[in-house]
């Protein structure tokens, strides 16, 4: 089974999003002028896949969120270097949001840029973070707060290189499938309430659907807005608070802080008059009925000391993403001093 999604580019290129086997789809998607391929990943990525990145020249970086720094990124450009990759090579990304965040950052501003692609191996890389164009390296604890927009010219998304992983990890991704289906797809929600995890996980058919409606949101909303200058904005649902929460609380990952963001969001957007009681409790439902969290680890007040600092503040003001209905939100744009009797109202 095969889907193929392109994204159209303002250059007039376009970055084709696949749905499909990685042993059946991998070689006929390279460029037809069959460069040098250098693959980057992670170790644990790598000892699950040793036959196929053993088979290409390969950079192993680090796990977790701390590899995303300069520092980090500096010892992937020597590396290059070192093997003498030019801007002919072919880099291709092996990995989760972090491996696809590094891989897209250095392939875009090495020798001020070469061509590259994503092969995600978690669920939350295939839905969202390989998709998009969006690249980036953390600073001083704040994610992606230096980046580019730079479009891959393929995604290859393999369901079967999600077999390998944990429970947890594969929940983390369902939390940006849930926050596809609010921002723009009534049915994926529907789809959602009516399976269960374990069938989600076990159904391969239904996953391949799952994965393939989801990438239809955001592919939907990007091609309108690459840049995020306006409509792209709502694909920051429940995100203000996920940073703010996993820089305050290393033990959450992005999927989970993005469902205990969403919860909050919804909770506030019924506060504001924005949203039904009945609709924002069908949404924190789902979420918690997949096992997510759906409460802030941290005091809320601790929360709004780092959403006052997020990256995407213009000025005195932030965009919130109200949930509306489900398959419906809205960006406002909100000044920072109004935070807190948005999210604290009792003060």
């Amino acid at each position: 089974m095969k889907d193929i999604i392109n994204i159209l580019c303002r250059e007039g290129d376009k970055s084709e999003i696949v749905i499909g086997s990685l042993a059946d789809e991998f070689e006929t998607l390279l460029p037809k002028d069959k460069p040098r391929t250098i693959i980057i990943t992670d170790a644990k990525v790598h000892a699950n896949n040793l036959d196929f990145v053993n088979a290409h020249e390969h950079i192993v970086i680090g796990q977790g969120e701390s590899s995303k720094t300069f520092i980090k990124i500096e010892d992937v450009y020597r590396q290059l270097l070192a093997m003498g990759a030019d801007r002919s090579t072919f880099v291709i990304g092996m990995g989760g949001g972090i491996v696809t965040d590094i891989t897209g950052f250095v392939a875009s501003t090495y020798m001020r840029g070469v061509r590259f692609a994503f092969l995600p191996t978690t669920l939350l890389g295939q839905v969202d973070a390989s998709i998009g164009g969006k690249n980036g390296v953390n600073l001083d604890g704040y994610k992606n707060i230096i980046g580019v927009f730079s479009q891959p010219s393929f995604v290859l998304c393999d369901p079967a290189l999600l077999n390998s992983l944990s429970d947890r990890e594969f929940r983390a991704g369902l939390a940006e499938v849930v926050k596809a289906a609010v921002i723009g797809d009534t049915g994926l929600f529907t789809l959602l309430e009516k399976h269960s995890f374990e069938e989600i996980r076990s159904d391969t058919e239904l996953l391949h659907e799952i994965i393939l409606r989801a990438i239809k949101v955001k592919t939907s909303i990007v091609e309108r807005d690459q840049h995020e200058y306006g409509e792209r904005r709502k694909l920051n649902l429940g995100h203000t608070f996920a940073h703010a929460i996993e820089k305050s609380f290393s033990n959450m990952s992005h999927g989970e802080a993005v469902a205990v963001g969403i919860c909050m969001i919804c909770n506030a957007a019924v506060r504001a008059g924005r949203l039904d009681a009945a609709t924002s409790s069908r949404i924190i439902n789902l979420i918690e009925r997949l096992g997510l969290p759906v409460e802030p680890p941290v005091d809320i007040k601790q929360l709004l000391i780092f959403t006052r600092a997020d990256k995407k503040r213009e000025g005195d003001s932030i965009y919130i993403v109200y949930p509306t209905a489900i398959g419906n939100c809205s960006a406002e744009k909100t000044h920072i001093d109004e935070l807190d009797s948005i999210f604290m109202p009792e003060t």
